[in-house]
């Protein structure tokens, strides 16, 4: 396991969660789905229902963990995914808002768990982040004018 690894606590999602993400990404994998020792009667959660799930995205560790009600996810911390060109975007994008997932600005988006994530293109950093600072200028000013990430307008807005 990585030294570090992000931690995310779902109401009782967490083992549909991992197996919809793993779907999603090359070299991604469940680890090991792990019950709970014992009935927690607080929660209601009984000996053997899944308390955590360790996965990988990537090659990079995670945890899952069913810890009932009471903490949502918020925009404060997200999970951005590499993409490169419109296609690796729109397929990410189409597989992260369907059923419940929603778009919110700029390239992020709340999948249907209520986990953050910015669908970026390599492009829109590349461009952003280059030499030409009036370019970028455009590039930025029509990225905040999005909510899905359109390359081919930023490559417009690059070109002037």
């Amino acid at each position: 396991m990585s030294k570090i690894s992000p931690f995310l606590w779902f109401d009782k999602e967490a083992e549909e969660a991992a197996r919809f993400y793993v779907s999603l990404f090359p070299n991604s994998r469940i680890v090991s789905v792990n019950g709970l020792p014992v009935d927690l009667p607080h929660t209601g959660a009984k000996a053997g229902s899944v308390i955590t799930v360790n996965f990988e995205l990537d090659g990079q560790a995670y945890i899952a963990m069913n810890g009932g009600p009471g903490h949502p996810f918020t925009d404060a911390i997200s999970l951005m995914i590499d993409c490169d060109g419109q296609d690796d975007v729109d397929r990410y994008w189409d597989a992260l808002t369907a059923d419940g997932g929603q778009g919110v600005a700029c390239g992020w988006l709340k999948d249907r768990f209520g986990l953050s994530w910015q669908v970026t293109p390599r492009q829109l950093m590349e461009m952003t982040t280059g030499p030409d600072r009036e370019a970028a200028a455009r590039v930025f000013q029509a990225m905040m004018g999005m909510v899905k990430i359109d390359v081919a307008a930023l490559k417009a807005a690059y070109e002037g």
